[in-house]
C-alpha cells in the first residue's frame, strides 16, 4: 500500500480519554516520522460538547441552522482543547496553508472554513464523520479514516466486518443483520458506528472509509498502515457502491 496523505476523524471517546489520546497521537507521529505519511490532519469530533448541544436541541427546538452550527464550533473547541494538551500539534483554521504544505501534521479547525463553503446539510444526520469525509474529498483524497473506541462494524454474531459496500451495509442495517451492540474493552456497549449521512457522501465522492480502533490497548492504526499483509489486522472498511 502507498499513502502520502491522510485525514483521520478522532471519535469523542478517544478525544476525551487522555491516555486513549495519547496513544492514538504516538501511532500517527511514528507514521510521519518515518515518512509513512507526509499529511496528517486530524479532524477532531464533537464529543460531549455536541452531544449536550443535542439534547438542548431536542428539548429547547434551537433549529437546524443554529444546531449545525453550535456542533461544528464544538469540534473547534475539542481542537484547541488538544493543542492545550499537547501544544506541539498544531491548530490550523486556513485550509489554503494546509493544501500548499508539503508536510504537515496538524488538527485543522473546521468552523470558518465549513462556514464559507456551507456544503452540507443542516441537521443531526451530519457529524464529524461526515465533515471528515467531505474534508478527505476537498484534498483529493480517496480514503478517510474514523478513530474510534470500538473495532469497527458488527454483525449479528458480534464479529467485525472487514469489508463491506454501502450497499451492503444498508441491506444487513434493514433486515438486522448489524449488531445492536459491540464488544468494546471486553464490556458490551450500544454501538453506532457511523452517522447516518456518511454512507451518501462515500458513494458521492467515491472515497473508501476507513474504522480504526484507537484505544489504548492497541495498535490498530499504525499496524494498518505498516502491515503488508492486511488479512491478519482489525478493521471495517467501508467502500462505495
Amino acid at each position: 500500500m502507498l499513502y502520502n496523505n491522510a485525514v483521520f476523524k478522532i471519535g469523542g471517546k478517544i478525544l476525551e480519554d487522555y491516555k486513549n489520546f495519547e496513544c492514538t497521537i504516538s501511532q500517527l507521529k511514528k507514521l510521519y516520522e518515518d515518512n509513512t505519511l507526509q499529511k496528517i490532519i486530524i479532524i477532531p469530533g464533537g464529543g460531549s460538547y455536541a452531544n449536550f448541544i443535542r439534547s438542548i436541541d431536542k428539548n429547547l427546538v434551537l433549529g437546524d441552522d443554529l444546531a449545525h452550527w453550535m456542533a461544528i464550533f464544538s469540534m473547534n473547541y475539542n481542537g484547541k482543547d488538544l493543542n492545550r494538551l499537547f501544544p506541539d500539534l498544531e491548530c490550523v483554521d486556513d485550509f489554503k496553508s494546509i493544501q500548499s504544505a508539503k508536510r504537515i501534521f496538524c488538527i485543522f479547525l473546521p468552523y470558518n472554513y465549513l462556514r464559507k463553503k456551507d456544503e452540507l446539510p443542516h441537521n443531526w444526520d451530519v457529524t464529524s464523520d461526515s465533515i471528515a469525509i467531505y474534508i478527505a474529498n476537498r484534498l483529493n483524497l480517496n480514503e478517510c479514516y474514523l478513530i474510534k473506541d470500538i473495532e469497527g462494524i458488527y454483525n449479528k454474531n458480534n464479529e467485525v466486518i472487514k469489508e463491506i459496500s454501502t450497499i451492503q451495509y444498508r441491506e444487513l442495517k434493514k433486515s438486522g443483520g448489524l449488531a445492536e451492540i459491540g464488544l468494546n474493552q471486553d464490556k458490551l456497549k450500544k454501538s453506532k458506528p457511523i452517522d447516518s449521512y456518511l454512507l451518501t457522501l462515500i458513494d458521492k465522492y467515491k472515497i473508501s472509509c476507513i474504522l480504526l480502533n484507537g484505544t489504548l490497548q492497541n495498535s490498530r492504526i499504525f499496524n494498518y498502515f505498516k502491515s503488508i499483509e492486511l488479512e491478519n489486522q482489525v478493521y471495517t472498511k467501508i467502500n462505495f457502491s
